[in-house]
């Protein structure tokens, strides 16, 4: 590995270990789902996916999970 490949993995690992410096804007995924597949999106700081669940509760399982997969990056804290 060249010396400008392992600066930028090392710089990867610093920004990796500083998730509040990244904000998820637009995501879409799609979520294998034990009975079908569904398009799970995040867009202007909301969700939204396909499942019949999620109509009228705004949540499901598939948006949760990727909320705890995602972390901060979807809500970043707010600075005073």
């Amino acid at each position: 590995m060249d010396n400008g490949m392992i600066r930028k993995y090392e710089k990867a690992k610093m920004y990796a270990e500083q998730p509040e410096r990244m904000q998820v804007q637009n995501l879409k995924v799609q979520f294998d789902g034990r009975n079908n597949p569904h398009m799970v999106e995040f867009s202007e700081g909301k969700w939204h996916c396909d499942c019949d669940f999620f109509v009228g509760r705004e949540r499901c399982s598939h948006t949760m999970a990727l909320e705890l997969v995602l972390g901060e990056m979807l809500h970043p804290l707010e600075v005073a």
